[in-house]
């Protein structure tokens, strides 16, 4: 076994320890490798291993390694924030992106997205914890968001995005209160089922808060790589 196959075995039996600690079904969190500054080699081995879906946060890494590993069958998540310039390649390549915070960029998304394609999985990224620094909408701008964007016609609203600050569990807690709490706003509450939270080191107590979907790259892949400047 290599050591990309027993770090991916070691994450998800953390991820089931921790929805059985927290009394959830085994299977209840999905797994999404955030795999930014990681070349494609090291994807197309951890696909090998097993892992279907991965994070980029970086767009123009993220299109090479798409066209590299086009032969793979990928989700592909795109996780960093998201502005209007870049809509069109997100709709056009992507499977899922998690850092929608406003209506514009919800509306660009739906109009990019080919008819040929699927609907484009989209999360609201929401400032759970009022940080300066991190991007995101106010919690009580999220109703009104949801209520306008589950309408968009190529776009499937499955949920929230959260990045609280370390060592802040009541953040989690709030994200799970907001996300239960504005699902009746949605067009389609069928679709409402993600919760994206917790990465490396919080996955554990994101998980007992009510986490579907946990963020993982330093605990896959070990320390990144750093970028050229």
């Amino acid at each position: 076994m290599n050591m990309l196959q027993q770090s991916r075995n070691q994450v998800l039996v953390q991820i089931e320890t921790a929805c059985i600690q927290a009394g959830r079904e085994a299977d209840a969190v999905q797994l999404l490798a955030v795999s930014k500054t990681q070349p494609s080699s090291v994807l197309a081995e951890m696909y090998q291993a097993g892992q279907r879906a991965f994070g980029e946060n970086y767009l123009q890494e993220a299109l090479e390694k798409i066209t590299a590993l086009k032969e793979l069958e990928i989700e592909w998540h795109f996780i960093g924030h998201v502005q209007r310039n870049k809509t069109k390649a997100l709709a056009e390549n992507f499977a899922w992106v998690h850092g929608v915070d406003r209506l514009i960029i919800a509306e660009r998304l739906s109009n990019q997205r080919g008819d040929n394609q699927s609907a484009l999985n989209i999360c609201i990224q929401v400032n759970i914890d009022g940080q300066d620094t991190k991007d995101g909408c106010q919690p009580e701008e999220v109703a009104e968001l949801v209520a306008q964007i589950s309408q968009l016609p190529n776009v499937r609203l499955r949920g929230l995005m959260v990045i609280p600050a370390p060592n802040n569990p009541q953040a989690f807690a709030d994200a799970k209160v907001l996300f239960d709490a504005v699902k009746v706003q949605h067009a389609h509450p069928e679709d409402w089922d993600t919760l994206s939270m917790g990465m490396s080191g919080d996955m554990t107590e994101a998980i007992a808060a009510g986490s579907t979907m946990v963020r993982v790259g330093t605990a896959l892949f070990g320390a990144r790589p750093k970028k050229d400047v």
